[in-house]
């Protein structure tokens, strides 16, 4: 069968090769008949046959590093899987859940690479690129379907990232528990107890009593507040509850206290208030909870996998600039910069490929590798600077990709 395919690609070269010398290559001939309406059906053949022969390999390629990477996860977990008495379904739960993280990095990624260097080397190998260039189709234009392919991964990825990822780690959790008792557990998720925060924004500071995660009703809660006149107001109640995008306060107990010294404050009881300047949200009040609870250790802010949802509702009560901010905006600007790698790994592949296949397809591996380490090196370095605030946030984020694409353009505009 590798013979087989072997001869189909070297027939497809020489096919190539005559059609260029002949000067009636196929696009060429449609173009000396002038009939520009007809070219488009020719590079669409042509398109997708790089694209079968990528997505081939690219297949292979993720399935190997799937089976690499759970198989040996497995075999570092197996004492967890078995403290926490979970059955062979259990498992493949599990890793059904974590997966998708691996998929983002370094697991599509890599596969990506690998997939587009054999493809390229083969068609060097064989000189199919050497007669698709002589037939006047550009090294760019050749590249129009892996960058295509390569921004679809990414938006792809992007979503994965964002609306599976974060909720990942709590699902794990959840796995993991799953046969202890569920009244503990029930209760220690659901509850959050003496939550306080200030909404440094609208100057608002709040104090929770009890918050109740499941219904996002809020016990015992009391509110302050400055109007701009320089008159403090606080408000208490006995529980808060979210409707029709506002906050309505049961059994209320107000306090004014007016911008005078000295002077008494003016209470008034109320059974129902609704406070619809209070702009503070469920969203927002969750991210506060769940950064707030890492928020003394920087290993596990730099570990935990937040949404950029999450990230920018935080940032909307707390938009001072402090080492805890640096940290949070380049993981933000960290998970917008990663699923776009595929795009950038087009522009690396393009003059790797090119130049190992002449050589061999060891060469092109042994190419991925080294590629993968240096970005992965420059990644950790990066986000570590950018994070401790020697530099700007999103260019620590984005410089990787920056460096690689710039790098990896400059390249194939010298490739001939």
């Amino acid at each position: 069968m590798h013979c087989g395919y072997v001869e189909r690609s070297d027939s497809m070269a020489i096919y190539w090769t005559s059609r260029a010398r002949a000067g009636e290559s196929r696009c060429g001939r449609l173009q000396s008949l002038v009939l520009p309406h007809s070219l488009p059906a020719c590079m669409r053949l042509l398109d997708r046959y790089l694209l079968r022969e990528l997505l081939i390999p690219f297949g292979y390629c993720l399935m190997g590093f799937l089976i690499f990477w759970i198989s040996s996860d497995v075999m570092g977990e197996v004492d967890t899987f078995q403290r926490a008495r979970l059955k062979p379904l259990d498992v493949a739960y599990y890793y059904v859940i974590k997966t998708p993280e691996w998929l983002v990095f370094p697991i599509v990624p890599a596969a990506w690479l690998l997939a587009l260097l054999y493809a390229l080397v083969h068609h060097a190998r064989h000189n199919e690129l050497v007669a698709m260039r002589a037939a006047g189709v550009s090294i760019w234009r050749l590249a129009l379907p892996y960058l295509f392919l390569g921004a679809f991964l990414s938006i792809g990825l992007l979503a994965l990232n964002e609306l599976w990822v974060p909720r990942s780690q709590e699902e794990i959790e959840t796995v993991l528990r799953r046969y202890e008792p569920k009244q503990k557990e029930k209760a220690s998720k659901r509850w959050v107890t003496k939550l306080g925060f200030t909404n440094l924004r609208d100057h608002r500071t709040w104090y929770i009593e009890a918050y109740d995660r499941q219904t996002t009703t809020l016990w015992r809660p009391i509110v302050t507040w400055i109007l701009a006149t320089g008159t403090r107001c606080e408000i208490s109640a006995e529980r808060a509850v979210r409707t029709n995008d506002a906050w309505m306060f049961i059994k209320v107990s107000e306090l004014v206290y007016p911008a005078v010294p000295g002077a008494v404050p003016l209470p008034e009881q109320r059974d129902v208030r609704l406070m619809t300047e209070f702009t503070e949200t469920p969203e927002q009040i969750e991210s506060e909870v769940k950064i707030s609870e890492m928020k003394n250790n920087l290993r596990a802010i730099r570990k935990a996998q937040l949404s950029v949802a999450e990230i920018l509702n935080y940032k909307r009560l707390h938009p001072e600039s402090s080492a805890d901010m640096d940290m949070l905006d380049t993981k933000l600007h960290g998970r917008l910069a990663a699923p776009w790698t595929c795009v950038v790994i087009v522009l690396i592949a393009l003059p790797f490929g090119a130049i190992t296949g002449r050589r061999n397809v060891f060469a092109g591996v042994s190419s991925s590798i080294v590629i993968c380490f240096i970005y992965f090196v420059l990644l950790q370095i990066a986000l570590a600077v950018g994070s401790r605030g020697f530099v700007y946030p999103w260019l620590a984020a984005w410089f990787p990709n920056i460096f690689f694409a710039a790098g990896g353009s400059y390249l194939t505009w010298k490739f001939r």
